[in-house]
This record gives C-alpha cells, structure tokens and sequence, in this order.
C-alpha cells in the first residue's frame, strides 16, 4: 500500500504541513516518488510519523526526538524533564483558572493584577498600571502588603485624587495632601518596608527605585505628583513629631 502527503497524514489524524516540518527537520525520511513525481509514502513512514506524534503528545520536544525511523526509544532523563516542566505547566494552569474564576465572578477587567480584583473598581487605570509594575518589582509578600493597603477604606481621598485635574489650585492640592499625610504614617507604621524595600524587591535596589519613580512620573498629572510629594513631606514631619 503506497500513501499521498495528504492521505498518510489523514490516516496519523496530522496535517500535511506538519510532515513537511518533519521532513525538514529530519525527522521522517523522505519517500521515493512515483513515476509522476508525487510522493509515495509506505508503512515505515506511517510507523515512524505515529511514532513522533506519540512522543509529541508526551510533550518531548522535537529537538529531543532525533530520527525516529526504526524505534522510539527517548532516554529516561529526557523524560523526566519533560514531566517536570509538564507538572510547572500544569501548576500555572491551574492558577490560571482559578484567576479567571475569581474574575468572572468579581465582574472585574481580565487585566486587573491578581489578587486585586475585590478592589478594582475602586481603582484608577494609574493605580492598576502602577500595581502590575509593582508586581514586577516586588516579591509575593509586599504584594499582599499592598493588597491589604488597597483594601483599606478609611482614605476618604481616593476619589478626589484619582480625579483632580493637572491644573489644580494651590489650595486644594494642599488639602488633599493634609488628607493624605495621615494615611501614609499609618501605612508607613504598618509596612516598614515601604521605606526601605531591601530584601523585598525582586531586582536590584537601583533598579527597582528608578522604575518606580519612572512609572509614577509617567501614570500621574502634575498635580498628582505634586500632591504626593506634598504628603510624603507632611507624613515624614508627623512621624518626627510623633503625631
């Protein structure tokens, strides 16, 4: 029984790009040809091919896999690489779905950094843009840490500050950051390592400051900006006080 390119992958349930891969790759022999050119596949070729599809199903890369013409044989080690790296899939599967879960029953963007979806409404796109950047810089802990700042209701001034303009009078920036001053004492109280992140961080110190300081002059309006710096320095003179 001879095979087209067309039916022998129809019969390994494969496409035919795929066994031109093969070939490519040097895989699966290439097959003698018919008077007219056409290629002729036979039962080796069809052995071979079921065989690299198995090994493929295993998830052993085809790197790994070598000619495959008379057997499979693939090495222990090899395999028990491709079962650990299968097990780390399958772990982030698994939290992928339990993310999507938890988004879908939250109602929340799909985008929304994990473990904030209880709170993203109440979220600007700054703040959410600053989070996945956090997430980025900072290990699993201080992102808790963050979450559980996040979860904190008594701030009366998100609102106002998500929404004040870049033209901001002198005035109301200066309330806000009176409002805001008392706040970060007590975050600073309750998280000493947003003073000093060493040890939190998951890239260097230099880098993590400098893509921090990047990133909020980036997400926020000049007003923002300057009522955060406003705050920071009524929040640093309360903590000398000890107010």
């Amino acid at each position: 029984m001879a095979w087209s390119t067309r039916e022998l992958a129809e019969l390994a349930d494969t496409t035919v790009n795929t066994i031109r891969h093969y070939h490519r790759l040097g895989l699966l022999a290439e097959p003698e040809r018919r008077y007219n050119g056409y290629k002729q596949y036979g039962v080796e070729h069809l052995v071979c091919l079921l065989r690299i599809r198995r090994l493929v199903e295993l998830g052993v890369p085809l790197a790994q896999i070598g000619e495959v013409r008379t057997n499979g044989a693939i090495s222990s080690d090899v395999l028990r690489q491709v079962d650990a790296e299968l097990a780390v899939e399958a772990e982030r599967l698994q939290r992928a779905r339990a993310d999507i879960a938890t988004i879908l029953r939250a109602g929340v963007p799909a985008d929304t950094p994990a473990g904030f979806e209880s709170v993203a409404p109440r979220l600007s796109e700054a703040d959410t843009s600053l989070l996945h950047v956090h997430a980025q810089l900072y290990d699993a802990d201080a992102m808790k840490d963050l979450q559980r700042m996040a979860e904190d209701e008594d701030d009366p001034t998100n609102g106002e500050f998500d929404a004040l303009s870049a033209d901001a009078d002198e005035a109301t920036r200066q309330r806000l950051a009176e409002q805001i001053a008392p706040v970060l004492v007590k975050h600073l109280a309750e998280y000493p390592w947003l003073s000093d992140a060493t040890g939190r961080t998951s890239h260097g110190e230099r880098v993590t400051r400098e893509t921090f300081l990047d990133a909020v002059a980036n997400l926020y309006n000049p007003a923002q900006l300057d009522v955060m710096g406003r705050a920071s320095v009524l929040a640093r003179e309360l903590r000398q006080s000890g107010s």
